[in-house]
């Protein structure tokens, strides 16, 4: 009988050991993600630009050669996917749709990131006239108001508003880049535009506090690339002094400044996490993924010879030139944009994303590791 009873006992503790196994699974593992949603740059933008139907320069993103790889144009800065699709793809998830989108299912997420958008207002970034101003005024700053907005018309109350965002991925970025951007092509010297790192980053932190405080418990704060490495600014910022290229290649000024806006954030960031212990906040290395890539090109299946030359463009040492940006009269595509980096000469293929995605959510560069992926999904 106590052979039996205690027999019974160890069945009803392993029950319960599988349930709470269970529960774990899927309150924390893929299950357990509802919906995605972002806030960004054209690193992020799957189609709200186009919406605002833009004139000038990214005009060209609405038609072919962009969206070459799939078949047909799709409002992203590239020849294909991004890194946001292939994450929402890995988590069995709805590629996002863009936000000012039409008639599109936000069920699953919603991204709000606008090609252009700075992270600072620009009323307060680019008066009186001291840079140039942006194609959007599509700024953080509003992306959070829609993000809001967007949150109270679809749920009833703040609580379920809460549930969903517990249940949820909130990217907040990759955005601050072109505040950096429109200053550095308007002729700023280093200096200068260094003195506007510590007012991005507090932008980027303060709307990450706004997310959080709505109930977010997964955040996802993405740093700058490696600028030096593009064929945009190593064509704009280049120099003829060899001294001013590392051994990749790249302009190491610009990356330095990289480095800066980098640490800054991920100070902050840290600053973020012992003020809201219960929530995942993890910091995506866009720097270090991409030099990972950079170093192992070739190894990767990207051609060597090529990695600091954009994909689309109209000739040059990087085949980039800022008066006649991909899309444009007088540019040609390469055949194989999954040979190449950069796409456009500001922008990476969808190859680079792909390879920077893998990287970055299922290895080392996202810190902490807060996501979990299925074996199988990780290793496509």
């Amino acid at each position: 009988m106590a052979s039996s009873a205690a027999s019974s006992s160890s069945s009803v503790f392993a029950l319960l050991g599988a349930v709470f196994a269970l529960h774990l699974c899927c309150c924390h593992g893929r299950q357990g993600v509802a919906a995605i949603y972002s806030l960004g740059d054209s690193i992020t933008d799957t189609g709200n630009l186009v919406k605002e139907a833009p004139p000038g320069a990214f005009e060209t993103i609405k038609h072919l050669p962009y969206g070459v790889t799939l078949g047909y144009p799709t409002g992203r800065c590239s020849d294909g996917l991004l890194m946001i699709d292939f994450l929402a793809q890995d988590m069995g998830l709805p590629f996002l749709n863009p936000y000012l989108g039409k008639n599109k299912s936000f069920d699953h997420g919603v991204n709000f990131a606008v090609a252009g958008a700075t992270a600072m207002d620009p009323a307060g970034l680019f008066g009186p006239r001291s840079f140039s101003m942006p194609f959007t005024v599509s700024s953080l700053k509003l992306q959070l108001r829609w993000f809001k907005d967007f949150l109270k018309s679809s749920f009833a109350t703040d609580e379920d508003i809460r549930k969903r965002l517990q249940s949820s991925i909130v990217l907040v970025g990759e955005i601050g880049g072109n505040d950096y951007n429109y200053a550095f092509f308007t002729n700023k010297n280093v200096s200068d535009v260094e003195k506007l790192i510590p007012a991005v980053v507090q932008t980027i932190i303060d709307a990450a506090k706004e997310v959080l405080d709505m109930g977010a418990s997964r955040v996802i704060i993405p740093g700058n690339f490696p600028i030096g490495c593009i064929p945009g600014y190593l064509t704009t910022m280049g120099s003829s002094e060899p001294s001013d290229y590392d051994s990749t290649g790249c302009l190491r000024e610009m990356n330095l400044f990289a480095a800066k806006h980098n640490s800054k954030l991920q100070q902050a960031i840290a600053g973020l996490r012992s003020s809201y212990p219960n929530a995942s906040i993890a910091y995506a290395d866009y720097y270090n993924s991409f030099f990972s890539i950079l170093k192992s090109a070739s190894s990767l299946g990207f051609d060597a010879n090529s990695t600091r030359m954009a994909c689309c463009g109209a000739g040059g040492k990087y085949n980039y030139d800022e008066r006649k940006m991909c899309g444009m009269e007088g540019t040609t595509a390469c055949a194989e944009p999954s040979a190449y980096l950069s796409w456009d000469g500001i922008h990476m293929t969808q190859a680079a994303y792909k390879a920077m995605s893998r990287l970055i959510y299922h290895g080392r560069y996202l810190q902490p590791q807060i996501l979990n992926f299925p074996e199988k999904k990780g290793k496509k």
